[in-house]
C-alpha cells in the first residue's frame, strides 16, 4: 500500500489464482530450460501490489508429450511450511480428501498478536542491551553486500553421519539445551575464524508459529523472522557458551516480531553497512518424510518433479535440516569461497564442539578446532610453499641484466608514488658502480 505511515501487509479475503499458458517452441531448445529462463525470479519480478503473490505458469512440452508447470511464491506470502500446507492441501484434493482437511485459522491472528503483542519501547530496549556497543558488522571473508539478487551463488549439502547427530542430541538433552543451542554455537566459531571477530553477530530466522496459538502449523502466510544473534567466541567455556546462547535465543523469542531495522538501530554500527551478512535458518523437515506415504504416491502419480530453488540475499547463509533424527546441513554462498568448504567447517565445529562438551567442558570455546584437517593443511603448508626453482649457476646481478634484455620496459620496483623500470634501474646501477 502505499502514502501510509508505515509499511503493512494487506491480506485480501479473496484473491484469484491465475494459471497463465505459455506457447513455447521446442525447436529453440528445451521447453522447460525456455520457461525457467522466461521466469528466472533473477529477472522477472512479482508485482506486490497485485495478490495474490503466487503465479503459476504452464506451457506444453510436444516433444516429451508433457505439461510443465512453474510456481513462483513470493517470500512475503509465504515461508517454508506455508510450502508444506499448500502441498498438503493439493494432495488432500488430488485425492478426493478435502472434506477431511481441518480448517484453516485466518492470518490476521498473527496480524494482532504482532501489533498487540511486545511494544516497541520493550523491543528497542532489548536490542539497545544487546547491540548497543557493536561498531562494526561481522562478515565472513569480507562479505558486506546483503542486497544480492542470488547471482554467482552457489548451494551444497552435507548430511551428518549418524553418530554424529546422535551424539549433538545426547548432549543438548544432558544440558537441558536445544540442538538449535549448540549449532548456533558451532556457527558462530565458523564465523569467527573467517571473520577475525571474536564477538560475532549473525542473523538467525525464528520460525514464528511457536506461540501462535492452536492451529498455527496450517496457517498460510508469512511468519518467519530475522533477527540478530550475538556470540562471543572467546575465553568462556564451551558449556557456558551453548547454554548463554540458549537462554539468548529464548529472549530472543519473546520479541520475534520486531523488525530487523529496529535492531540494527539499536547498534552502532553506521548505516549504510549491515549489522551482519551471515545467516543461520534451523528449520524442522518433517513435511518431507509425511510426503512420502503410499498415499502421497498415488496422489502424485504421473508427476514429476524437475527442479526447485530458493533465493537469498544473503552471501553467507547456514540452514541446518533437523530430520528428526540426523541433521542435514544446506550451505549457500559465493563460488570464490566454495560452499562444500564451508558445509566442511560447520561438520569439524560441530565435531570440536561436542567432544569439547563430552571430554572438557571448561575449554574455552575459541580454543576448538574450526578447520578440518585439509583446510589446515592448506593454510600451513600449501600456501607456505613458496620455494621456487632458479639456475644455481648464475648469480644475481646475471639473472638480473637477463631480466633486463627481456623485459626492460616492465616495472621493477614500486615506493610510494615512484616507480622504477627495470631498464631505468640497470641505469641507475651502472652509474652508480662507475663512481
Amino acid at each position: 500500500m502505499e502514502g501510509l505511515s508505515e509499511p503493512v501487509q494487506v491480506v485480501w479475503r479473496k484473491a484469484v489464482l491465475s494459471v497463465e499458458e505459455v506457447e513455447l517452441d521446442p525447436a529453440l531448445g528445451d521447453v522447460g530450460e525456455q520457461l525457467y529462463a522466461r521466469f528466472n525470479p533473477r529477472q522477472y519480478r512479482i508485482d506486490v501490489r497485485q495478490a495474490p503473490l503466487l503465479r503459476v505458469y504452464v506451457a506444453h512440452d510436444a516433444i516429451h508429450d508433457c505439461w510443465l508447470l512453474l510456481e513462483l511464491l513470493h517470500h512475503l506470502a509465504g515461508d517454508h511450511t506455508t510450502l508444506e500446507v499448500m502441498q498438503e492441501e493439493m494432495q488432500a484434493h488430488l485425492l478426493g480428501q478435502e472434506e477431511q482437511l481441518p480448517e484453516l485459522q485466518p492470518f490476521r491472528n498473527l496480524v494482532a498478536q504482532a501489533r498487540l503483542g511486545v511494544s516497541q519501547e520493550e523491543h528497542e530496549e532489548f536490542f539497545r542491551k544487546l547491540l548497543g556497543d557493536v561498531e562494526e558488522p561481522t562478515a565472513p571473508f569480507g562479505l558486506l553486500d546483503v542486497q544480492g539478487d542470488g547471482t554467482g551463488i552457489e548451494e551444497a549439502e552435507l548430511l551428518l553421519d549418524s553418530k554424529l547427530a546422535r551424539r549433538i542430541r545426547e548432549r543438548a538433552r544432558k544440558l537441558r539445551v536445544s540442538a538449535a543451542s549448540v549449532c548456533h554455537v558451532a556457527w558462530a566459531q565458523v564465523l569467527a575464524r573467517v571473520s577475525g571477530r571474536e564477538d560475532v553477530i549473525f542473523g538467525t530466522v525464528l520460525f514464528g508459529r511457536m506461540q501462535g496459538g492452536a492451529g498455527a502449523d496450517r496457517v498460510m502466510g508469512l511468519f518467519i523472522n530475522t533477527l540478530p544473534v550475538r556470540i562471543r567466541i572467546g575465553e568462556e567455556s564451551v558449556e557456558a557458551s551453548v547454554r548463554r546462547t540458549h537462554e539468548q535465543l529464548a529472549e530472543l523469542l519473546r520479541h520475534e516480531h520486531a523488525s530487523l531495522a529496529l535492531a540494527q538501530r539499536c547498534s552502532r554500527v553506521p548505516a549504510p553497512l549491515p549489522l551482519f551478512s551471515a545467516l543461520l535458518n534451523y528449520r524442522h523437515s518433517g513435511g518431507a518424510a509425511r510426503a512420502s506415504s503410499k498415499e502421497a504416491e498415488r496422489a502424485w502419480a504421473g508427476m514429476e518433479w524437475v527442479r526447485g530453488e530458493e533465493r537469498t540475499n544473503y552471501p553467507f547463509t547456514l540452514s541446518v535440516g533437523d530430520l528428526g533424527e540426523g541433521f542435514r546441513l544446506t550451505v549457500r554462498t559465493l563460488v570464490s569461497i566454495n560452499a562444500k568448504r564451508v558445509c566442511e567447517f560447520m561438520r569439524t565445529a560441530l565435531e570440536g564442539l561436542i567432544e569439547a562438551l563430552e571430554t572438557a567442558p571448561a575449554r574455552a570455546v575459541g580454543r576448538v578446532e574450526v578447520l578440518p584437517e585439509a583446510e589446515r593443511d592448506r593454510v600451513l603448508y600449501e600456501w607456505n610453499d613458496t620455494a621456487v626453482a632458479y639456475p644455481k649457476e648464475k648469480c644475481i646481478q646475471e639473472l638480473f641484466e637477463e631480466q633486463v634484455e627481456k623485459s626492460p620496459e616492465a616495472v621493477a620496483v614500486v615506493y610510494e608514488e615512484e616507480q622504477l623500470t627495470y631498464g631505468e634501474l640497470n641505469r641507475r646501477a651502472n652509474r652508480l658502480g662507475i663512481i
